[in-house]
């Protein structure tokens, strides 16, 4: 595929002051196609001036500066109005090279419903650390809320199917927008991938960015954490519901995982012994990671790990949390309570009622994974001893 046979793919350019290098940025995309979107993102330097010299290329303009994401949603707007199915988004700053722009096409012939991000070598030359060491900390969250691995969160060099973004509505504004559209968007299905790319980066004399670390880098985390609760307390739960509603997320369980042979009941047992017990020990926000871990780490099945730890999903919370207090009262004899509602509530009220929720809920934690780890132990033995017999 390439641009000639496809007039409804438009390359996406937001800049903020980049007259320096936006000339040579266009004329570069110009000699391979056409669409070009250029979005004047408040510009206070001769942006205005470069963009008189290409008048082709289309252009959305307002002030003052609003930030990268509120330039990209504004590009992706108008493209749909445009008429355009897809957009390839380039930074203005000469850092990415039009000829990867083929890749795109290419890649798009198999994959038409998908976000295309452009992975860059992050140990080249000229790289700056912060960039590295950013892009490996978004990496991380993304899996966290994702639950997909990535090598490039951050790469400004993507293929957005615009219409399938057109119901988000998005909250972000500038930098950290490029994190949400991701997470947001895997949490609707959309598919995301990856392919290599070449970027160019100048010495750090030459070098000019807008990104300011101690403010974007504060956003970013903001958002992250907002994102990695809405995980925990809706999309996890949801995804797990979901996953319980299709037949064959049964017949999988029950042939592939729980009757598969290549696992001792024994391993079978332990592991969902493991999974009620982290889903209730209080550890929120890491009771998942954790379980992996120890999942990992003692080379137990991680499919029913995960699914036996979602016995904390939104619905058992309550039942969790009066367990936890109920069986507290063992260990916390003077003083102990079910729950307090007074209007009076003093301090030693709060630290009383904490110590005999931790110390309940890690013995309902440690009672209930022995349970459920015998009884399923008890279960195997009996339905995989039918299956053999």
């Amino acid at each position: 595929m390439n641009y000639n046979t496809a007039p409804h793919i438009a390359v996406l350019i937001p800049t903020y002051n980049n007259a320096a290098t936006l000339g040579q940025v266009l004329e570069d995309v110009l000699s391979c196609t056409p669409h070009v979107i250029v979005v004047n993102d408040g510009s206070t330097d001769n942006t205005t001036g470069v963009l008189d010299r290409f008048p082709a290329v289309q252009q959305v303009t307002y002030n003052p500066n609003r930030g990268k994401g509120i330039a990209l949603r504004r590009g992706f707007q108008y493209a749909r109005q445009q008429g355009y199915e897809y957009v390839i988004t380039m930074d203005a700053d000469g850092q990415h090279f039009a000829s990867d722009l083929q890749a795109f096409m290419n890649r798009l012939e198999t994959e038409k419903d998908a976000i295309l991000i452009g992975a860059r070598n992050l140990q080249q030359e000229n790289m700056p650390g912060k960039n590295s060491f950013a892009n490996k900390f978004s990496n991380f969250w993304f899996w966290v809320e994702t639950g997909i691995r990535a090598p490039d969160t951050q790469s400004g060099y993507r293929l957005y199917p615009v219409r399938l973004l057109e119901p988000i509505r998005f909250w972000c504004t500038r930098y950290e927008f490029e994190v949400e559209v991701l997470v947001r968007s895997a949490w609707r299905g959309i598919k995301i991938n990856w392919l290599p790319v070449q970027v160019y980066y100048p010495p750090a004399e030459e070098r000019v960015s807008h990104f300011r670390p101690f403010r974007d880098f504060s956003r970013i985390s903001v958002l992250n954490t907002v994102l990695v609760l809405i995980t925990l307390l809706y999309i996890k739960p949801r995804d797990f519901i979901r996953f319980l509603l299709k037949k064959e997320s049964w017949q999988w369980l029950w042939k592939e995982v729980l009757l598969n042979p290549r696992e001792s009941n024994a391993k079978k047992a332990c592991a969902i012994g493991l999974g009620v017990f982290m889903g209730i020990v209080p550890i929120w926000g890491f009771q998942m990671l954790v379980a992996l871990a120890l999942a990992a780490y003692f080379r137990l099945n991680k499919a029913l790990v995960l699914i036996a730890a979602n016995i904390s999903i939104p619905p058992m919370i309550p039942v969790i949390v009066f367990l936890s207090f109920l069986m507290g009262r063992v260990w916390v004899r003077t003083g102990a309570t079910f729950l307090v509602f007074s209007k009076h509530i003093t301090q030693e009220d709060v630290r009383q009622n904490i110590l005999q929720y931790l110390y309940g809920s890690v013995t309902l934690a440690v009672a209930a994974g022995l349970i459920f780890g015998l009884a399923a132990y008890v279960l195997l033995a009996i339905f995989r001893k039918q299956k053999h017999g």
